[in-house]
Order: structure tokens, then sequence, then C-alpha cells
């Protein structure tokens, strides 16, 4: 039986380890060093460089890889083994802190928006010592940032630690002046839930959309969908079973917190959740977690997919950001605890956060924004593209009488009556949940639900963390010398309350009367994640990050590139693989079925003349329709392709013209693909179908 006590992070340089291979003074001197954010200089990097070497060869490990997040979604790795020459044609074992601390990557051969031209190389890696290195493949991974010659970021976590330092430092004059001095830390923590789907290899491998584009762009419904609701919850597979468990076993070796598993909504459709951490290191343990279900997966005979949308008709997948604050000495400060209304604390930073989301919509909507994540938004397995907040029942009663000075009276607590005597009873909730609100107050953090399934949640954390931070420097400065802070205090929520109402929704956001109801409140409905990038270089945004050092403004126009570069990219791979699939395999299946009918009308009629042959005749006569169809939608996705040649369009330009022209061409020529599937021959359908990929595992 598995010791999972025993296993948990045995592949991680953590805290234990060090505790145990550092001399004392070194081991203290680190820990003063990440704790009070200082500078590492080599005296310290060198003894724990050699440390962890010894540690990672001991794993099994001989490379070792400056382990980073480019803006290309993924993670990049370069690897190097810990041999040097030892002059008598020998090797020996070295690590130095040098190597620890700074690597160099070739900065323009990742996605720059700019920043670095194709000649200008160089880029740096550097050590992010609040993330532990781990043995992954027999390589010591060391998480580190990535930015350019020039000292520009070009990933995701330079950003987010960014955006951490920039909450830490606000949310720490907000609590001394509640009289907290114990705390000298603020951290955001994040739970990120993934979704998933898996299907079978072989069935993966003979789709070339799945292979090229993560997701199916064809494909008619199956009979059975979700509709019976038989998915969600349900007994698991054996095969996916046996998946889960070497999955869980692999991720807590990494010191990854694996908590929940379970069958999602869609057939093939699963979830796993782990327990909230730091949200760098959870951003780190998203980015792995990823990269394990994939390798996973295949062991199984299996695929994982991570598109937000690989099944048209099913619900898509998604990534809910459980987001809260704590503090160093382990308070949560969304906790509203069980009398709430006199939680001062907890309401003024319950109020920074409705504050924070009703200014930047625009920027939550676009830190969410992507080519697959278009798919899934507003459709009804996931939010609204309008942001809107959910507080439940008895926070919005308690905002309501803050907002009209009135007297709280409560909530009482109900006990709930199944009718079962046998059944122990228990307290009911003080509110329900709403699973349509994008951004959701669950008990003692917020659900951020808009995701994709693909995405790296470091994004969307940069901005959360940025503009609560900006709601807290607002507050921290009014609040700050004020002559009674009890009557200054009341008097900001009341106006924080009465000034960002609007943004709280409590209702069906699938609704159209929500999306009416939100037009008069004059909230944002950003559908488009081309627009909703857009929003990232606005005047406000750019101030609000370079306030913060988070972003610089060079930066921000960088990514507002990058992302729609990559959108324009992804819909261009689309649309040149849909043209491929129909060309070299639909045109010859619908041809051959052709065939085949005229064939079968030919030899009945010779066997007797009097035949009636109607069915043959018309099967051929929608046959020859939905082709000719097919053929002039196909020539109009080509010639939209190849008109796209315009090399003076702005990036973003060139997601507008994607979006408006090819990807609308793509929609057409899947239209009568799909008809064609549900009549041409089984055996002759060059494709595994919907119902075989979602119902074969």
């Amino acid at each position: 039986m598995t010791n999972i006590p025993e296993i948990f992070g045995c592949n991680v340089f953590n805290d234990d380890v060090m505790k145990a291979m550092l001399p004392k003074d070194v081991y203290d001197k680190f820990h003063e060093v990440v704790d009070k954010e200082q500078s590492l200089d080599r005296s310290i990097a060198n003894p724990v460089a050699a440390a962890m070497k010894d540690w990672a060869i001991s794993k099994g490990a001989t490379h070792f890889t400056h382990w980073f997040q480019p803006m290309t979604g993924i993670t990049a790795e370069k690897h190097d083994s810990f041999i040097s020459p030892d002059g008598k044609g020998k090797i020996i074992m070295e690590f130095s802190g040098k190597e620890l601390i700074k690597g160099e990557s070739d900065a323009s051969s990742f996605p720059s928006g700019g920043l670095r031209s194709t000649f200008e190389a160089r880029g740096y890696t550097a050590w992010d010592p609040t993330s532990p290195a781990f043995v992954k493949d027999d390589t010591l991974c060391i998480p580190t940032i990535f930015c350019s010659y020039s000292g520009e970021v070009l990933d995701m976590k330079s950003p987010l630690l960014r955006s951490m330092e920039a909450l830490n430092t606000q949310a720490l004059r907000i609590l001394k002046l509640f009289g907290v001095t114990d705390a000298v830390r603020v951290v955001p923590t994040v739970g990120p839930e993934q979704e998933y789907f898996l299907i079978d290899k072989d069935m993966f491998e003979c789709r070339p959309d799945l292979v090229f584009c993560g997701r199916t762009l064809f494909g008619a419904n199956p009979p059975k969908g979700q509709e019976l609701e038989d998915h969600y919850f349900g007994v698991i597979k054996p095969r996916v079973a046996a998946f889960m468990r070497e999955l869980d076993m692999e991720l807590w070796k990494l010191g990854i917190y694996a908590k929940t598993e379970h069958n999602e909504a869609a057939p093939a459709q699963h979830e796993l959740a782990p327990v909230y951490t730091t949200v760098n290191i959870a951003s780190d343990h998203n980015q792995l977690t990823m990269e394990l279900m994939k390798t996973v997966a295949r062991r199984h005979g299996m695929v994982c997919l991570l598109h937000e949308k690989p099944f048209a008709g099913v619900n898509g997948s998604g990534k809910h950001n459980n987001w809260s604050l704590t503090t160093d000495t382990g308070i949560n400060l969304l906790n509203p605890g069980k009398t709430p209304y006199e939680n001062a604390q907890f309401l003024l930073f319950f109020a920074a956060v409705i504050e924070a989301v009703d200014n930047y919509q625009d920027l939550l909507r676009a830190s969410v924004a992507s080519a697959g994540n278009d798919h899934r938004l507003g459709a009804h397995e996931a939010p609204p593209a309008i942001v809107s907040m959910f507080v439940g029942d008895e926070l919005d009663a308690i905002l309501k009488a803050i907002e009209t000075g009135e007297i709280y009276g409560g909530m009482e607590k109900q006990r709930m009556e199944i009718g079962v005597h046998t059944l122990p009873t228990f307290s009911k909730d003080t509110t329900d949940r709403n699973r349509t609100s994008p951004f959701a107050f669950t008990g003692n953090k917020f659900e951020f639900r808009s995701l994709g399934s693909s995405m790296n949640i470091a994004a969307s954390n940069i901005v959360l963390n940025t503009i609560v931070a900006e709601s807290l420097r607002h507050f921290a400065d009014e609040l700050d010398g004020a002559e009674d802070f009890t009557t200054a205090l009341n008097n900001l929520l009341q106006t924080t309350i009465r000034n960002h109402r609007r943004i709280i929704f409590n209702g069906n956001g699938y609704s159209d009367r929500w999306i009416e109801e939100a037009a008069r409140r004059g909230l944002h409905n950003i559908p488009s994640s081309v627009d909703a990038i857009a929003c990232y270089t606005s005047p406000e945004s750019i101030e609000l990050f370079a306030r913060h050092g988070v972003f610089s403004a060079a930066e921000l126009t960088s990514r507002r590139d990058i992302y729609c570069d990559n959108y324009s990219k992804i819909i261009h791979i689309e649309a040149l693989t849909m043209i491929d699939m129909v060309k070299r395999s639909v045109v010859p299946a619908v041809a051959q079925y052709a065939t085949d009918l005229a064939n079968s009308a030919t030899a009945l009629m010779d066997l007797n003349p009097s035949l009636n042959c109607s069915m043959q005749t018309c099967l051929a006569a929608q046959l020859t329709d939905l082709s000719a169809d097919m053929y002039s939608k196909l020539a109009h996705l080509e010639a939209t392709v190849c008109a796209n040649g315009d090399c003076h369009l702005t990036p973003l330009e060139q997601a507008q013209y994607h979006r408006n022209s090819v990807f609308m061409a793509m929609q057409d020529l899947r239209t009568t693909v799909d008809k064609l599937e549900s009549i041409v021959s089984a055996d002759l359908w060059p494709f595994p179908t919907y119902g075989e990929m979602l119902f074969s595992v």
C-alpha cells in the first residue's frame, strides 16, 4: 500500500530538504532573503546550488534546466548536464551558484510583441527562490523568470510576482490602519480547478484537426450527448480511474495538492481540483498539472484535450480560479466569520474587491481572452462575457443595510429537514451558489470562473492582484490620517457600495434579460476576445499598471500584440487544417459515396428496369447540392486565407480580419460538411465521429 505522506513532495527541493542539507547559517540566511525580499548573493547561492545538485543526483537527475513560462502559454526548458571536465580525461559533477541564479536564452525566438528584433537575441532567466525546484524526467527544474537583454519582461511569472508585491504593499497599509502589526506579508492564494477531456489515442490520431488545433473543426452531433446528465459525478470508468490514480501519484511527488476528481457534465469530460496555495506556486503547479495530464494520458492509451471547446454541442472546459488573501500569520482576509456585519476589516477588503471588479471589468475580460475561450464564454456551460459579481443573499443584505444606513437584522440559520428520520440534520447555508456568475463569492474566496482550460492562470491573477491593490491604495489614502477612523470607514463603505452596486448580480447570467439589464447598468459586454485584448493598452490600464510597477507601457503594448498575433495564428492554422481535411479526405469520401449510389442505381435498373430507385436518386441529388455548396464555401475560405497578406496591418487589425472574415468562412464551410457527414456512409466517412470519440473510453 502506498504511503502518500511519504511520497508527497519527494521530488521537490523543499524546506525540509534544505534544512537537512544546508548549513544552519546558510539555511537561515536563505530564509531571511526570501522572507524579507532581499537580494540573493553568491555566498548563499553557491552552497544552495551544491546541495541542490547533490539532492537532484540522488533522485537520478543528470541535467538541470531553468524552467520558465514564456508568452507561448506553455513552459520552456533548456537542459544542461552537471558534467564538467576534470582536466584528466574524466568528469566531475558541478553546479554553481552562478548557474543557479542566472541562465541565458534566445529572447528573439520567443514571442516578444516587438520588444526584441530577430537579430537581438540575448535574454535572461533568473531564479525565483519563492518557488521550490523539483526533479522531473531526470532533470532538475529551477523555476525562473524570463526577461529581455534590456530588462522588459517576456514571461508570465515576472509580472505575477510584481503584482503580488503591489498587493502586499497596499494590503499591509490597510491592516496597519486596523492595528494589525504582527502580519508582515499578505499573499494572494489560489486553487485552480482544471477541466479536461480524455479520448482514445487511436481516434485522436485519425483526426488532423485535433492533432494540429486541439479541437474538432468538423463533427455532426451524435444521437446522445449530455442531455441525460448521466455523466456528471457518475461512476468513473476503470480506464479513467487508472489514469487519475497515476496522475495523483505524479502530482503528489511534485508537491501538488491534487484533492478532488470527478466526471464533468459532458461525456469524456473530467475535472481535477487542488487545495489552494500561494498564487505564484499555484501557477507553477497548474502548468505542471496540464503537462502531466497529457503525459500520463498517453501512457494509458488516451489523449488529454485541454482546449476550451474540443467538441461543439457539448460543454467546453474552463478553469475556476479560487482567489483569496491570506496573511503570513494564517488569517484569511476574505473570511467573513460568523458575524460578517460586525467584521469591519473583512467588509473593507470585500468592498475593495467589489470596487476593483467594477472599475476594471474590461481588464478582467481581457485576462481570459483567447481564440479558444471565445467558443466557450456565453454558452450554457460557462459564464457570460459580461463580468458581474455574485455575493449571495446574506452579504447582499448586509451591503444593502450599509448602503442605506439601516440596522442589519441578521439571517437565521435554518435546519435542513429531509423527511427521513434516520438521516442527520445539518444547517443550511445562508446563501445558494450561482454557477452562471463569472465572479462569485463562495464563503471565504472569490471564484473567477471565466478562465479557459488551457490558459496560464498567471494572466488573470496579474490583473486581479493589481486591480485590488489599486482599490486598497485608494482606501488607504482616504482612511490614513482620518480624525475619526470609524466614521471615515463607514462613509467609505457606504460610498463604495452605492457607487459600485451595479456590478453585483445574483440572478441567472444566462438569461437574455440579464444582457438587457447589464446594458442598462452600464456594464461592459465584450463577446469577442479581439475587442477585449485591446483593453490592455487603454490609457486607464497603462496608468494602473505603471503606478503599481507591474507593467510598463511598452510591456503592455507587447502583450496586446502577442495576444492578437496568437489569435490570428490559431485561426490561420485552423483554416489551413480545415482546407486540407476537406480536400484530401472529405471530397474523396463524398465522391466515392456518390459513385456508389450511381452504381447501385445502375445495377438495380439493369436487373429490373421497372424498379423504383427513388432512394438512390434522392440521396444523389442531396449529395450533389451539398457537394456543390461545400466546394463553393471551400473556395471562399481559400480566397479569404490568401487575401490575408497585407503586411501593413497592425496585430490588432490582423486579429480583427481573422475574426470577421476567416473564422466566419470556416463556420460556413463547417455547416455544410457536418450535413454531409450525416448522410455519407459510415464506412466511407474518413474521420472518427463525435459519438465514437466521446464514448470510446
